[in-house]
């Protein structure tokens, strides 16, 4: 049986919950992905505030795919920043990249749009990965 740290992945979980909110707030990418989404800024931001259940839901998905991430990292060995990293960068190739292409071929979304998000997923997955790799 596989032993995962709960409190890394708390921390991990906290972390790119952080991380996204600042990836998407109007400091860096929020403005970007709304103008390539042919959407004003002004008016969006006009509307205000998220709401909490999106907030706790996006957390909750956080801490599943923290606590993903730390049962892979730990059944595989995984215990040095250089391997951590190099787990981190294929998962995000693995999954939110090609994910995120089928979505540019077939959905139409924009490409600047899914080079936001894949920004972003490639942040998470580092993130998440050096934390409970490191964090016995």
């Amino acid at each position: 049986m596989v032993h995962v740290n709960l409190m890394a992945v708390l921390v991990a979980a906290i972390a790119v919950f952080v991380l996204g909110w600042l990836w998407y707030s109007p400091l860096l990418f929020y403005k970007p992905m709304l103008r390539a989404r042919g959407k004003d800024p002004a008016v969006e931001m006009a509307g205000g505030k998220i709401p909490a259940g999106k907030l706790v839901i996006e957390f909750v998905r956080g801490f599943f795919l923290a606590y993903i991430i730390a049962h892979f990292a730990t059944a595989l060995g995984i215990t040095t920043w250089m391997m951590a990293a190099h787990f981190g960068l294929l998962l995000w190739i693995g999954f939110p990249v090609i994910i995120l292409i089928g979505s540019v071929m077939w959905e139409n979304i924009p490409v600047k749009v899914a080079a936001i998000h894949a920004g972003d997923w490639l942040v998470k997955m580092l993130v998440i990965s050096l934390v409970v790799s490191l964090w016995r």
